[in-house]
């Protein structure tokens, strides 16, 4: 991982771009590392990675994993695409992308047409639309997930109307590599296989994802988690008893790869500072507060988005009143 000013040039991006905030604020231009990858892929298992990342336990690294289950894993994101997000139609597109987070502000919102009318979509774990389309849209593009967090949200979001993950043909899959159980099912999926070991045996990948090759499947890369973490998210939680248990939420790590990857990108359904106002979701049937956990520091994200957001890096969708 390099330190320094983003590897880009000026004259290279689109009118749109995001990039040129960055450029433009000193302190972002220190904090901003637009070469360090966003996603895993068959290139970037190879022996020089597999001795530093087998150091760092997940989802820093590989500490712990079996080296063939990680291998034959990785090996199997062989497309042309399977080191890049998206592809652009040309260069000079402007890039327009929303990132859905579940937040309770977006009950009542009305913004689904202007999330819809983004270029890409992201959604992360119970990305409830049914009986939601006016205030959170219906477009799907990216769903980001740890297989933890997804199988979770099914249980848990069922009654709320969860009970499926989004589906369609444009739809990618975006794991969080958070545990072995991500390669592994990660795996099964792609080979239309049933999972054979692990927590998860017995489960068909199918029934989640529908039967998609390979180029469908994306792994965000340890090494951007890190980065994230170190540069963004450092968090005081990191040094109490629980700390290895913190990490980046799976909303934050998809508004970040969007915002390396993306032109434009504005996040809808995040914590803001009003966060009392509203439910902990924008599908709950009752209002129920938002309870913070050891694993995630969501104050710090919501800092973390209102200076962003000041900086013109992204447009953050805020409003006063409650739900």
């Amino acid at each position: 991982m390099t330190d320094g000013s983003p590897s880009w040039s000026l004259q290279t991006e689109g009118r749109c771009s995001l990039r040129k905030a960055v450029h433009r604020d000193q302190q972002l231009r220190r904090h901003f590392n637009f070469s360090v990858p966003g996603l895993q892929w068959a290139g970037s298992f190879h022996k020089s990675a597999w001795q530093r990342l087998s150091n760092h336990a997940p989802p820093y690294g590989w500490e712990g994993m079996p080296v063939n289950v990680v291998r034959s894993s990785l090996a199997l994101l062989n497309s042309p695409v399977s080191s890049v997000l998206f592809e652009r139609p040309h260069e000079a597109q402007c890039v327009r992308c929303a990132v859905v987070g579940n937040g309770g502000i977006l009950r009542g919102s009305k913004q689904g047409h202007a999330i819809d009318s983004h270029d890409l979509v992201f959604r992360v774990n119970g990305a409830v639309t049914t009986r939601f389309a006016d205030d959170v849209g219906t477009k799907t593009s990216f769903y980001g997930f740890t297989t933890n967090t997804m199988k979770h949200s099914l249980i848990l979001y069922y009654e709320e109307g969860f009970t499926q993950v989004p589906q369609g043909p444009e739809v990618r899959y975006i794991f969080i590599p958070s545990d072995l159980r991500d390669y592994v099912m990660m795996t099964a999926a792609i080979q239309g296989l049933t999972v054979t070991s692990g927590e998860d045996a017995g489960d068909r990948p199918w029934r989640y994802f529908g039967f998609k090759p390979p180029e469908y499947f994306k792994m965000i890369h340890p090494d951007f988690i890190t980065y994230v973490t170190q540069r963004f998210l450092k968090s005081p939680l990191q040094r109490y008893r629980t700390g290895h248990l913190y990490m980046p939420s799976t909303g934050a790590l998809m508004l970040m790869l969007a915002l390396h990857t993306c032109d434009q990108v504005s996040a809808y359904g995040f914590i803001t500072s009003n966060y009392a106002d509203f439910s902990d979701h924008y599908y709950d049937s009752v209002k129920r507060p938002l309870v913070f956990f050891a694993n995630h520091d969501l104050k710090m994200e919501s800092w973390l988005w209102d200076v962003l957001d000041h900086k013109q890096v992204l447009r953050l969708y805020k409003r006063t009143g409650g739900s």
